[in-house]
C-alpha cells in the first residue's frame, strides 16, 4: 500500500490517544508529537508539519470545548482535515470528455517512468470507453519510441512517432493531427526528459505545447525522491504550465510524503499515483478517499464501485438480494475471488475496508494473496452443487473434505482454512442488514447502510477511535444519512 509506514505510524498515534483514560494537553501533545515524527520521517516539508500542527492546536483548544464534547474525535477530525488540506490545492484538473478531442502532454524528468505512465493513462481511460491515442515527440533518448511502441501494442492502443525525423515538434504536430483526423478523443503526447532540469529541456517543452496546444499539462513526478521534488514540480510548473500531476513509484517507498507534499504546494492536483509497473498498477488520486484509506478508515464507496466495476450488471440485483438476506454461500465467494481477482492489486483493494492496515500487506504479499485466492478457488472447483450452494456449514463432513481435498490436489488442512475463512465471511454477512436499492445499484447499498449494520463490521478498535456507535450515528447523521459512505468516512474532517 502506498505510504504504508506512514499511515499505520499516525493510526498507532491516534489509537494511543483513543486508549488514554483521559484526554488532556499531555495526551494531545504526545498524539501530535508522534504524528508530526511520522510525517517528518515521510519526508514532507517541515514547514508544512509545524503549520498543521499549529492549525490542529487551535483547532482543538481545550479550554473553549463545551463539556461532554467528544475531544477524541475533534482530534481525528482535525488530523483529518489538516491531511486533507495538505494534499489537496482547491482546484480541479482538466477532464477529458468522450467524443471530443482532447490533447494531453507529458512531461517530466528522465527516469520518472514518464513513457510507461503515458501508457497507463490511455489503458485508464480506454477501459472507460474512450479512443486514446499515443504520440512519441521524445527525440532525445534512445529507444524512447521502441519503448512507447512497445507498450502501445501491448495495450492496443493506437501510436505515432519517427526514427528519422529528429525534431519533436514536428514529429507532435502530425502525430497530433493524423489522431484528430483518425476521430481519436484523447490524444497523448509523450515528450523529452533530461536526467536533470536544464534551460533546453524547457525550451522544447515550451515549443511542442505552443504547436499542439494541450488541453492539459502532466508533470510525472517520480515518488522516491524526496524533498527533491519541490524543486522540481515548481520548475516544472512555472515553464510548462502543468495543469496535473502524477506520481510514480508510489510501491513501497516510506518516503513518499515529500513527493505529495512538494505538489500540493505548488497548487497542481495529483490526479492518478502510479503503484507498480505493470499497466493496471495505475491508481486515481482522490484526496479524503486516500486519506481515509491512509488512516485505515477504508473507502466502501470506492471499494462498491471497483465491484459494480467488474460484476456484470446482471448479476448485481441477484447478490444484494442474497446479501441482504444475510445469505453467503460458497458460491458466492467463489464469484467474489473471480471479480476480485480483475479488480487490479490485491493491497489497494484490501486498503479500501475499515479498520485494514496496510503494513499487514508488506511488499510481495500481493503476489502471496493472489495465489492464495486461486488456491481456494481450485478446492471450491472440487465441490458439488450442493456444496456450493449450501448455507448448512454441517453439511461439510470429514469425509467431504477428504473427497474435497483428493479431487483438488490439496492438503486437507488447506480444504479446513477455506472453509474457516468461509465462515468468518459469512457470520459478518450475517449480521448486516441491508436495505435493497430499487434499482439494484451497489454503490446505492452502501448509502443506505445504518449505523447498526455499519458497526457490526467495523473493527473494534476503528468503532473505539470514532468514539462508539454513538459516534458513528453521528457522523452519519452529520454527512445526511444518505450519502455515499465514503464521504461520511472520508468527510470527518470538513468541520461542519
Amino acid at each position: 500500500m502506498v505510504l504504508a509506514q506512514l499511515g499505520g505510524s499516525i493510526s498507532r498515534a491516534l489509537a494511543q490517544m483513543s486508549n488514554a483514560t483521559v484526554v488532556d494537553e499531555k495526551v494531545i501533545a504526545e498524539c501530535l508529537n508522534e504524528i508530526s515524527r511520522a510525517l517528518l520521517q515521510s519526508d514532507v516539508q517541515f514547514k508544512m508539519v509545524r503549520d498543521m500542527q499549529s492549525n490542529i492546536r487551535r483547532i482543538v483548544d481545550l479550554e473553549s470545548l463545551a463539556a461532554g464534547a467528544n475531544k477524541r474525535r475533534i482530534i481525528q477530525q482535525a488530523v483529518f482535515s489538516e491531511l486533507c488540506n495538505m494534499l489537496d490545492p482547491g482546484k480541479p484538473a482538466f477532464t477529458p470528455k468522450k467524443a471530443k478531442p482532447s490533447v494531453i502532454m507529458f512531461v517530466g524528468l528522465q527516469g520518472s517512468g514518464k513513457t510507461t505512465t503515458c501508457t497507463k493513462y490511455a489503458y485508464y481511460h480506454q477501459q472507460k470507453g474512450f479512443k486514446p491515442s499515443l504520440v512519441c515527440a521524445d527525440t532525445f533518448r534512445a529507444g524512447a519510441f521502441d519503448q512507447l511502441k512497445q507498450n502501445a501494442t501491448k495495450a492496443k492502443i493506437p501510436f505515432y512517432g519517427s526514427y528519422m525525423e529528429s525534431d519533436p515538434v514536428k514529429i507532435a504536430v502530425e502525430g497530433v493531427e493524423r489522431f484528430r483526423q483518425e476521430k481519436s478523443d484523447l490524444i497523448i503526447v509523450d515528450t523529452s526528459g533530461r536526467h536533470k532540469q536544464e534551460a533546453a529541456l524547457f525550451e522544447e517543452m515550451r515549443q511542442v505545447a505552443e504547436a499542439t496546444k494541450p488541453d492539459l499539462v502532466i508533470f510525472v513526478m517520480d515518488g522516491s525522491i524526496g524533498q527533491a521534488a519541490f524543486d522540481q514540480a515548481h520548475a516544472f510548473k512555472q515553464s510548462a504550465s502543468v495543469g496535473a500531476v502524477i506520481i510514480t513509484k508510489m510501491d513501497g517507498h516510506a518516503k513518499g510524503g515529500g513527493a505529495l507534499s512538494a505538489v500540493a504546494a505548488t497548487k497542481s492536483p495529483v490526479i492518478f499515483i502510479g503503484t507498480g509497473e505493470h499497466i493496471d498498477e495505475f491508481e486515481v488520486f482522490d484526496v479524503k478517499p486516500f486519506v481515509s484509506r491512509l488512516l485505515g478508515m477504508g473507502d466502501l464507496s470506492g471499494l462498491m464501485n471497483k465491484i459494480q466495476d467488474v460484476m456484470p450488471a446482471e448479476q448485481q440485483p441477484e447478490l444484494l438480494q442474497k446479501l441482504a438476506e444475510g445469505t453467503f454461500t460458497l458460491r458466492i465467494l467463489y464469484e467474489q475471488f473471480q471479480n476480485l481477482l480483475k479488480m487490479g492489486p490485491i493491497g489497494q483493494v484490501f486498503s479500501m475496508f475499515p479498520g485494514f492496515s496496510s503494513e499487514l500487506m508488506p511488499k510481495g504479499s500481493d503476489k502471496e494473496s493472489q495465489a492464495k485466492i486461486k488456491r481456494y478457488m481450485t478446492i471450491m472447483d472440487s465441490m458439488t452443487d450442493a456444496e456450493l450452494d449450501s448455507t448448512n456449514p454441517k453439511l461439510m463432513s470429514e469425509s467431504r473434505i477428504i473427497r474435497i481435498a483428493r479431487g483438488s490436489g490439496r492438503l486437507v488442512r488447506d480444504v479446513m482454512d477455506m472453509l474457516e475463512e468461509y465462515k468468518k465471511l459469512a457470520k459478518m454477512w450475517s449480521k448486516m442488514k441491508l436495505k435493497i436499492p430499487k434499482n439494484g445499484d451497489m454503490s446505492a447499498m452502501t448509502r443506505n447502510m445504518n449505523a447498526n449494520s455499519m458497526s457490526k463490521v467495523i473493527p473494534p478498535h476503528m468503532l473505539k477511535q470514532m468514539g462508539g456507535i454513538g459516534g458513528l450515528q453521528s457522523l452519519m447523521k452529520q454527512f445526511g444519512g444518505g450519502k455515499d459512505i465514503s464521504k461520511m468516512l472520508g468527510g470527518m474532517g470538513d468541520g461542519n
